[in-house]
């Protein structure tokens, strides 16, 4: 596997330097004095430790320090307090939350987060390999680590999916770069040919193939793991996550803004197994819960606050996914050689940094930020993604039928939460040759507009469970795919909606009679915003209000909106090449034919 170390990373001088320190023939810049460490190796909190620190680096911790602390040395008192290594995630979409790098850092580093490791699948669609530079390099000589995995792009759009060869190569061979992101197992199985030769190139470079098997048990589940994959954030409870821990995956334990799982999933602690091979992940966090409950500091809080043992808790978070990833020869623990990543906490249960320091410097004191992120200047193509031939027009979302006969039977996308959805065959009247939207029977029309490879392709399909009772709702970052995602009770809002997205080159759209009635613009790829992370909780809490006040029936518009592309949830889903059926994986026409079995 890939492996980080002093050494590898820093070279033979500064290695010989560290040495010197610990062995009191050098000073350290910084110590830490005072402190009640746990030692995450090993699960106990040892007293009254010292740590001194070169440069990025932690030189010794213990007792001994010798002439390590001299009078340039910058002494910090830790009173007794609780010392931990910093915070990891280990599964996050950072494309995916609106926020852009800058403005997400900033929230995320005063918690006392200092690694993340990030899927860069939303980006790929948009600008190939060139988008995955521009994205990975935006979290570049920040003041924590970003580290990325590669999309393996199971799609529900031809022209999204898979990753050639040779790209994938290039881009493993970054140091920032860990592995190839999750991989739907309903895609893997159903066209291994797509899939298993980024397996073996990624496997054969030492590096991680991580899974995502949501509803796969058995035999179906045992066959995918044989392709090599090695981890799963999809288990949704005790049971779930124990299937996968006995087949030799590491499981990935939810709690963010898509799922919240640790409620469920905590019952293991009452197995009496062991728990190295669980880590503690978000799998995203949107900007109203970031500013309200904050990153990987609440999600270890509320593993504690769910009966984990405190200790475990934090491993979860730290060595367990350090180990995972094979990053724990200079992050996860507190020793010799790894980078001064640490937190000072007010005690050994309270997940509530005082202290943060990251790469050997402080970065937040008492939930206030000491160290700017770096804002990344974002390519001019990046910036420029949404490409579409000319103006929509109502007419481009009719639904045109041939076939003669006032009744037709079409397949119909029924929403059943905010994230799932079934197929559902209805009889509907064909009125001078079109299929219409109903709202008496909460019949919308959804469509996906292709904006890269093909700009200005269209499928305008059904959906019922939407809720609006007027107006569109239209987002350019619709999952998996490079399209543009609008539902509406009408065509004239469905072509205002998604010019305007055109106009803004990338946003979030509600229009009504005509009339923009909230927006939020995402000019970076069509999925991130630049406003400041406040600014963007309120506009987002604005169109909410109005997509509510419109009949909207979930908590989310965003949330709900753009995972109808998606090829990881089922059960029926569209692109602007048509209707997938993602459990057969086979496109389905819209136009259900004679012979339909119902």
């Amino acid at each position: 596997m890939k492996r980080y170390s002093l050494l590898s990373m820093e070279g033979a001088e500064k290695t010989r330097a560290l040495m010197q320190v610990c062995l009191g023939n050098g000073q350290a810049d910084r110590a830490l004095t005072n402190a009640t460490i746990l030692n995450v190796y090993t699960g106990e909190w040892i007293r009254n430790q010292t740590i001194l620190i070169k440069g990025e680096w932690i030189a010794l911790v213990g007792t001994e320090t010798g002439e390590g602390i001299g009078p340039k040395t910058s002494v910090i008192d830790a009173s007794g307090k609780a010392v931990i290594p910093g915070l990891i995630e280990g599964h996050t979409h950072l494309a995916d939350c609106l926020y852009s790098p800058a403005e997400f850092l900033r929230r995320a580093m005063i918690g006392g987060t200092t690694t993340i490791v990030t899927e860069s699948i939303e980006p790929f669609p948009i600008r190939g390999e060139e988008g995955i530079i521009d994205f990975l390099d935006a979290f570049r000589d920040q003041p924590i680590k970003v580290f990325g995995t590669l999309p393996s792009m199971a799609s529900t759009s031809r022209s999204s999916r898979g990753m050639p060869r040779d790209t994938l190569r290039r881009l493993l061979m970054r140091d920032d770069v860990l592995g190839l992101g999750e991989s739907y197992w309903q895609s893997v199985l159903q066209d291994p040919d797509v899939f298993l030769g980024n397996f073996e190139e990624t496997l054969l470079m030492g590096a991680k193939v991580e899974g995502h098997s949501a509803g796969a048990k058995g035999r179906n589940l045992a066959a995918y793991v044989i392709t090599g994959i090695s981890s799963c954030h999809e288990p949704i409870n005790a049971e779930e996550a124990l299937e996968r821990l006995r087949l030799g995956l590491h499981v990935m334990v939810r709690e963010g803004s898509i799922r919240s799982d640790l409620g469920s999933v905590a019952a293991l602690k009452d197995a009496g197994i062991d728990s190295r091979r669980i880590l503690l992940v978000t799998d995203g966090v949107r900007p109203i819960d970031l500013i309200e409950k904050g990153y990987m500091e609440y999600v270890v809080q509320r593993a504690i606050d769910t009966g984990i043992d405190s200790v475990k808790a934090i491993q979860m978070a730290t060595i367990n996914v350090a180990d995972y990833f094979g990053l724990d020869g200079i992050i996860g623990g507190i020793s010799p050689g790894k980078q001064a990543d640490l937190l000072i906490l007010p005690d050994e249960k309270t997940i509530k940094a005082e202290i943060v320091m990251s790469k050997g410097r402080i970065i937040a004191r008492d939930g206030e930020l000491l160290a700017s992120p770096r804002v990344h200047a974002f390519a001019a193509e990046t910036r420029r993604s949404v490409h579409l031939p000319r103006a929509m027009t109502p007419q481009d979302f009719a639904i045109l039928v041939e076939r003669p006969g006032s009744q037709i039977r079409v397949r119909v996308i029924r929403q059943i939460t905010d994230l799932v959805t079934r197929e559902e065959i209805m009889s509907l009247p064909v009125v001078q040759g079109e299929i219409r939207c109903d709202l008496s029977k909460d019949l919308l029309k959804v469509a996906a507009v292709e904006r890269r490879f093909t700009p200005g392709n269209i499928f305008v399909g059904l959906i019922r469970g939407f809720g609006l009772k007027s107006g569109a709702l239209a987002a350019s970052s619709a999952w998996d795919t490079s399209d543009i995602i609008v539902v509406g009770a009408n065509e004239a809002d469905m072509a205002g909606a998604v010019n305007r997205i055109h106009a803004l080159q990338g946003g979030l759209v509600l229009c009504a009679d005509g009339k923009v009635v909230a927006e939020i613009p995402l000019p970076i790829f069509g999925l991130m915003t630049e406003l400041p992370l406040p600014d963007l909780v309120v506009r987002m809490r604005e169109l909410t209000m109005h997509a509510k006040a419109l009949g909207f029936p979930f908590a989310d518009p965003h949330k709900t909106l753009i995972p109808l592309t998606g090829a990881a949830i089922p059960f029926i889903r569209l692109s602007d090449e048509g209707l997938v059926d993602i459990k057969s994986g086979k496109k389905v026409p819209l136009i259900v034919g004679p012979d339909f079995a119902e």
